[in-house]
């Protein structure tokens, strides 16, 4: 019988799980969304390890894991919401959220590929908005690309919906993704 766990994302071998797990799912979910160059020389397994263990040293927002067993499964990074440049994602990355003051967003959500469609990531989600909620926030917004329909299926089953925002997201080579803004409101 496998056991499932939350960890609150707070050492170098969970940010280094979570960067993994983001790696694996941005190859998977973005061939040709987002350059192939991109995705194989600047996504790499620890891309995201300095981000995660900033967040954490400066409480900018929360990572969290789901483990089966010893093994992370799924992760994601929640907090209060973006507003602004977002220079992590992308250079000329500004986000309008002037329309949701002192939401929480769900920033970062990824389960691990080989275990996507095993429940892993409703519970996951389902946790990080329990604890958005707890701590006072009125709503939660996150970002979807629009062509990712599985995704956008997934969160609207967990009572999102789109609120019309579409987010350019610039990438090298003149790429744009279109990321599409999701809210509940609690």
């Amino acid at each position: 019988m496998s056991e499932l766990r939350f960890v609150d994302a707070c050492t170098e071998e969970h940010f280094a799980a979570m960067s993994a797990i983001h790696c694996r799912g941005w190859r998977t979910t973005y061939p040709g969304f987002v350059p192939d160059d991109y995705l194989r020389d600047v996504i790499t397994e620890d891309h995201w390890v300095p981000f995660f263990r900033e967040d954490c040293e400066t409480k900018r927002c929360n990572g969290l894991l789901l483990y089966e067993n010893d093994q992370p499964v799924a992760c994601c990074t929640y907090g209060p919401i973006r507003s602004g440049a977002s220079p992590r994602q992308s250079a000329d990355l500004v986000i309008d959220s002037g329309n949701y003051p002192g939401w929480g967003e769900v920033i970062s959500f990824y389960t691990e590929p080989t275990r996507t469609g095993s429940g892993f990531g409703s519970l996951l989600l389902e946790e990080a908005l329990r604890r958005l909620k707890a701590a006072g926030y009125p709503g939660c917004t996150l970002f979807v690309l629009q062509e990712n329909q599985g995704a956008r299926r997934f969160y609207e089953r967990h009572g999102f919906s789109w609120d019309g925002t579409v987010q350019l997201v610039p990438f090298p080579h003149d790429m744009i993704c279109h990321d599409l803004r999701y809210t509940q409101l609690f």
